[in-house]
């Protein structure tokens, strides 16, 4: 039935009466009071100690809500089990609360995958709502909007860039981007330098290249005397052979870092990777997506997945993990206890989308690799000797696949060598001077940006990916592989000497809001001290104003000039 235009599922369980009503994400959102919004009449800096409102955003809602709690004495809060999601359930305690004071009841359900085992589980084994965790995902919303909300301000103000043309700065959001504009600046200034490499095509059944062994040579005149010594040669006498085998260990469980790099690798942004998961978590197809853990906990009924995987299309796979899997599954080097690493817990039902079929085979798959053997390898290392000068090459075999068979998404570098003998001689095909140049360092891909924001602390598993969704929502950064843009460049450069850009403020802060959550700080003294941080910074910022302006006005007036009129 409906409240309003709001749908409520009832049901009766040992003969209570349910009701059970959606969300839709925070029904509560913070903000500052109304007469704040007025840029230009009140000093960022003022901003600083206000302390933000409570409003209620959902009305239908909260209005649904106030008619259940009426006669309703006990609440469930089952929203996803992390600091969003308590925050969330928690804004709904308090409203009720205010609501109906006589709520005596109030229980937590606990789950990390929405399959009747899993949902049957959290509601029979309730605990209690975890206030701690709530209050790190309010630490974090204050933070972020004091901080986003004076310094877009005073940039803002001080460009003079308002309405739609404002230019926002963030607390995670600008770091991340100083990262892409610090790698764009070593790519623009980037000096090639010249390099030769010495080269001798042989040939045994096909023709390869061998490598002499000084490598690059700096200059070339060494390089040419060599060849002039060397370049009549006809035969290449095999010296030495040397064959190493080695296990190669599976991947370990999927995280989100490393599964949104993964996703990346195959082409999706992400933010795209996270939505796809996150529909497939509701679809009751994988696990939650937002974790940090790397180690399948012994709780998980492996088994009974991969029992529900034969049935579906992976029956060849699950075979081979069934008769030849190894003996525990691999582990990475991150453990908690609050979700497991993403896995795949039921086969579809129905037929899914080409991007969420990619995405939940990449799952499925991972899932299977770290269940298989290690791959079995041989790298052979071979040495030639040309007219008395060494000549190098190596060659790369897989003896057995095993999890590169199940996981095959990777492309294997070195090639396979044909069988060679010490002692033997080879043609020489030809031997070359090849001159090529160094390469200036690469742009982040969003799988290599997302695992050096975790690398240096910014954000968190929840919120990475929305952090690069805003920089190119905000024109700081375009194409598929994060670009930054003239004016994103400028802004960089314009808060370049001050803390704001440089990632060890933001990462104290998130070391902070972690300990609220494991009960080691307050809400309130973590606020605080954010505030007084804040005002330091705006301390920095006040005395460069000048500067500011005359800098970014002229990037953005470079980033809109297309070329003289013809």
């Amino acid at each position: 039935n409906h409240l309003g235009k709001i749908p409520v599922y009832s049901f009766t369980k040992n003969n209570e009466p349910w009701n059970v009503i959606g969300l839709k994400g925070h029904i509560i959102n913070l903000d500052y009071p109304s007469g704040f919004n007025q840029w230009t009449k009140i000093p960022p800096h003022e901003l600083i100690e206000v302390e933000p409102l409570k409003n209620v955003s959902e009305k239908g809602i909260a209005s649904a809500l106030k008619t259940l709690v009426k006669d309703t004495p006990s609440l469930i809060v089952a929203t996803d089990f992390d600091r969003e999601g308590e925050l969330i359930g928690v804004e709904v305690v308090d409203l009720l609360r205010s609501y109906n004071p006589a709520i005596t009841q109030i229980k937590r359900a606990r789950y990390s995958a929405i399959t009747p085992f899993e949902i049957n589980t959290a509601f029979d084994n309730l605990t209690e709502v975890d206030y701690n965790l709530s209050y790190a995902g309010e630490a974090r919303q204050v933070i972020d909007l004091v901080w986003g909300a004076v310094l877009t301000r005073f940039i803002s103000l001080t460009s003079r860039r308002l309405g739609r043309d404002f230019l926002s700065i963030g607390r995670v959001q600008s770091p991340t981007l100083a990262l892409l504009v610090e790698r764009e600046k070593e790519i623009k200034t980037f000096i090639p330098k010249p390099y030769w490499v010495l080269l001798a095509q042989l040939k045994k059944d096909k023709p390869f290249d061998t490598t002499h062994e000084h490598g690059v040579f700096r200059e070339e005149q060494p390089a040419q005397e060599l060849y002039t010594k060397i370049k009549d040669s006809k035969e290449a006498l095999v010296k030495e052979v040397k064959k190493i085998v080695a296990n190669e260990l599976p991947p370990a469980p999927f995280n989100t870092t490393t599964f949104i790099q993964a996703a990346s690798y195959l082409g999706f942004s992400a933010a795209k990777a996270m939505s796809i998961a996150e529909e497939l978590y509701m679809m009751g197809l994988t696990s939650y997506p937002r974790t940090d853990n790397t180690v399948y906990p012994p709780s998980l009924n492996i088994k009974s997945i991969l029992q529900k995987l034969s049935e579906a299309h992976f029956s060849k796979e699950v075979k081979e993990i069934q008769t030849n899997g190894r003996d525990y599954p691999t582990r990475g080097k991150q453990q908690t206890t609050d979700h497991p690493p993403i896995h795949p817990v039921d086969a579809p039902s129905k037929k899914l989308g080409s991007d969420q079929e990619r995405i939940y085979e990449l799952i499925c798959r991972r899932f299977f690799a770290t269940l298989a053997k290690d791959a079995i390898s041989e790298t052979t290392d071979v040495w030639f000797d040309i007219s008395g000068e060494k000549f190098i090459v190596s060659g790369y075999r897989l003896v057995e696949a095993n999890w590169k068979h199940l996981y095959p998404y990777f492309k294997e570098k070195k090639k396979q060598l044909p069988e060679l003998l010490e002692g033997e001689k080879l043609e020489i095909m030809k031997i070359t001077i090849k001159k090529d140049s160094t390469k200036p360092p690469q742009r982040y891909t969003q799988g290599a940006l997302i695992a050096k924001m975790e690398q240096l602390s910014l954000g968190t598993k929840s919120t990475r990916h929305e952090i690069i969704s805003k920089l190119y929502y905000r024109k700081y950064v375009m194409g598929g592989t994060p670009t930054p843009t003239s004016t994103a460049i400028a802004v960089v450069d314009a808060l370049i000497n001050c803390d704001v850009v440089k990632p060890k403020m933001t990462a104290e802060l998130e070391a902070d809001m972690n300990d609220i959550a494991e009960g080691k700080k307050t809400l309130g003294e973590t606020v605080r001290e954010s505030r007084s941080m804040l005002t330091k910074v705006m301390e920095e910022l006040e005395p460069e104003k000048e500067k500011i302006k005359e800098n970014i006005n002229n990037a953005v007036k470079a980033q809109n000039t297309i070329g003289p009129c013809p």
